[in-house]
């Protein structure tokens, strides 16, 4: 019994440390850019922004970028497709991105599902028609795990890399965000360690570090999602390491 609470006191400790380390210092080690860029975060439902892409979009909101949201399905699995499409408006207000930043994508081939295969093709023609139309110079969404191995997450990165080895006249850089271990994604904040000394091994910019100094505001987006905001999720804002940090990581194709 003695070495179970020593172990619970030096768990806390360390929680604790994390916690302060965020609120204590910047939002990231390093800027991600010094030029302001248009950037489009390309997510597959909503709530992806807020579950996963939070310290991202916080930390890119904090450095002035300007940010745009393209969501490619309502998350229609349980026929609460336009219930959703507000939530996930809501949610972008309490992370400072305003309605007419946000896209989102109502086509029969993009249905929520585990078991809906995407047409990467035509996402692919979605998010050219979107660089298009707002001057897209970066793009970020899920690596080819998808985070949680969801197959429509996957379709994401499958159809971005498209978008990058298409014959587009622009040059477009796109980064991804990079899945991690069942134990670092449940750490919560303790997973910053971890995320900063993976960012660093790498040489270059071929990796980036963002944390989350503020995490209420991720638990406060999700609880927007209304419809999503069950027990199980309450635990996952508040134990995920996507919480508090993302560490995102350049594709090349």
């Amino acid at each position: 019994m003695g070495w179970l609470l020593m172990a619970m006191g030096i768990a806390s400790m360390a929680w604790a440390i994390s916690l302060f380390r965020l609120f204590c210092s910047p939002s990231t080690p390093t800027s991600f850019s010094k030029e302001k860029k248009n950037i489009l975060l390309v997510i597959a439902h909503p709530d992806d922004e807020s579950m996963f892409f939070s310290p991202t979009i916080l930390s890119l909101g904090k450095e002035g970028h300007n940010l745009q949201i393209l969501c490619t399905s309502t998350g229609n699995a349980d026929g609460k497709g336009d219930l959703r499409k507000e939530e996930l408006y809501r949610a972008c207000g309490i992370l400072k991105i305003s309605p007419d930043q946000v896209k989102i994508i109502d086509h029969p081939s993009f249905q929520d599902g585990f078991h809906h295969a995407w047409d990467h093709h035509l996402l692919a023609r979605i998010v050219e028609e979107h660089i298009k139309l707002w001057d897209i110079e970066l793009l970020i969404t899920f690596d080819s795990h998808g985070v949680s191995g969801h197959p429509n997450h996957r379709d994401v990165h499958h159809g971005i890399r498209m978008v990058l080895s298409g014959n587009s006249q622009r040059k477009i850089e796109a980064w991804e965000l990079i899945s991690t271990t069942i134990l670092r994604k449940y750490s919560g904040p303790l997973d910053i360690w971890l995320s900063i000394l993976q960012s660093k091994c790498y040489r270059g910019r071929h990796t980036h570090c963002f944390l989350n100094s503020y995490p209420r505001k991720t638990y406060l987006a999700m609880a927007q999602h209304d419809s999503q905001w069950i027990w199980f999720r309450k635990l996952f804002v508040a134990f995920s390491g996507y919480t508090y940090v993302n560490i995102i990581r350049r594709i090349n194709v």
